[in-house]
């Protein structure tokens, strides 16, 4: 695998993510000192999705993050471009519906989702504006797009601190616990080569939706960007107005 940019060759990738399928949930949670969980609840409630609303979530992995959706009775679409994780997901969860696709192509028409939502995966998208216009193309009018990655963190003491973490440590810790540390090694290269929350916010409006907010999660080392596509539909503005309110309670300009 070469060093992380943000030009990705998507085979290495898949196969990359393929490879460390069967032990990725476990791996995170200690990388992350088991952090993961709550920003993956934040991720729910920003996303506001209600029963038998239609989810998208892109780059769903082993479906983790589609579970909670599935639970509370939304109809959520788990999509990846990794067989190897969707493998390990569909045994898990025989009940969600998990489909391969690219996010830059997506298998999807147009409208056809109330709400999109990519944790810890745009940054690993050969194309990451080609796939925001995408989530929007298949994106109901009024519908929300959730993007949850790993960002900057704001205090610049600390940020030194959490590089010197990724670049050494993480490696360090996956050697032990992952069947493919190398890979981790690109993980945390993509994530000290990946933009800051503006300019992520300033793609995400780029790519054709509008109101974009962000709230900042353990100091920034994890961004929620939130945004809507233009348009209204007959059970969004109520839904809006949750997810909005859930957003401004922790918001600067951009900020929810």
């Amino acid at each position: 695998m070469s060093r992380a940019t943000l030009q990705k060759r998507p085979d290495e990738v898949q196969a990359m993510f393929d490879d460390v399928a069967p032990r990725y949930d476990l791996v995170n949670d200690i990388l992350s000192l088991g952090q993961d969980r709550r920003w993956r609840k934040i991720v729910v409630e920003a996303v506001g999705a209600e029963p038998g609303q239609r989810v998208l979530d892109l780059a769903a992995g082993t479906g983790t993050s589609s579970e909670p959706y599935a639970d509370a009775g939304v109809h959520v679409v788990a999509c990846d471009f990794s067989l190897g994780m969707l493998q390990v997901g569909k045994r898990r969860r025989p009940d969600i519906d998990f489909v391969a696709g690219d996010a830059t192509n997506l298998p999807f028409a147009d409208e056809t989702f109330d709400a999109v939502t990519i944790s810890f995966g745009l940054r690993n998208v050969s194309d990451p504006e080609l796939a925001l216009r995408e989530m929007a193309r298949v994106t109901k009018p009024g519908g929300t797009l959730v993007v949850c990655e790993f960002s900057h963190p704001t205090f610049a003491p600390f940020r030194t601190v959490y590089t010197e973490y990724l670049m050494k440590a993480l490696p360090a810790i996956a050697e032990k616990v992952s069947s493919n540390p190398e890979s981790y090694v690109y993980l945390a290269e993509s994530i000290r080569a990946w933009p800051d929350q503006d300019r992520l916010a300033s793609w995400i409006e780029q790519a054709g939706w509008r109101d974009c907010r962000y709230r900042n999660l353990s100091g920034g080392i994890v961004a929620v960007h939130r945004a809507v596509k233009p348009g209204t539909t007959a059970a969004d503005p109520e839904r809006a107005a949750r997810a909005s309110a859930f957003l401004r309670r922790r918001a600067s300009r951009r900020s929810y």
